[in-house]
């Protein structure tokens, strides 16, 4: 019995081992930045945005995304959540653009409205960007946060 254990023990060595020479060493997080912003046509009732993403692979390896999750908050209120799947793989030493669809969330769209017209003669909103972009088992979830302000003063240029 002590051998059987002895060998399975070795067995799971073996694997783990072979698991990590696999792992990159040196590996770079990849650099992701936000590109586009813009309401897209609906035929609900709730609106829909489509966020574009660039990213960048510093890595000898291909990074092949599995998902990705993401939240916008506007004044601290999640507005915007969504997930996809549907992502390229971004070749070594590569770049790729990322389209994701975001729906709004009503409720706490409403919340939003209300601070923002209880709160009087206001020039700017902060907004909150925050994804998460799964790369697979073997790499470190990339977390990504980027925050701003919006102006309510400047005219928004569209093309």
């Amino acid at each position: 019995m002590t051998k059987k254990i002895c060998f399975t023990l070795l067995l799971f060595l073996i694997l783990f081992i072979s698991g990590c020479a696999t792992l990159q060493p040196g590996y770079e997080i990849p650099i992701v930045s936000i590109t586009s912003f813009k309401a897209m046509p609906t035929q609900g009732l709730i609106p829909q945005f489509q966020i574009g993403l660039h990213i960048v692979n510093p890595n000898r390896s291909p990074l092949n995304l599995k998902g990705v999750s993401y939240t916008i908050s506007l004044e601290g209120h999640k507005i915007m959540t969504g997930v996809s799947n549907q992502l390229p793989v971004i070749e070594p030493y590569g770049e790729g653009d990322v389209l994701l669809t975001a729906s709004i969330d009503l409720f706490n769209s409403i919340g939003f409205f209300t601070d923002l017209i209880l709160t009087q003669k206001k020039e700017k909103i902060s907004y909150s960007l925050n994804a998460k972009l799964d790369a697979g088992s073997l790499h470190p979830l990339i977390r990504v946060t980027k925050k701003g302000y919006i102006s309510l003063t400047q005219p928004i240029q569209t093309k």
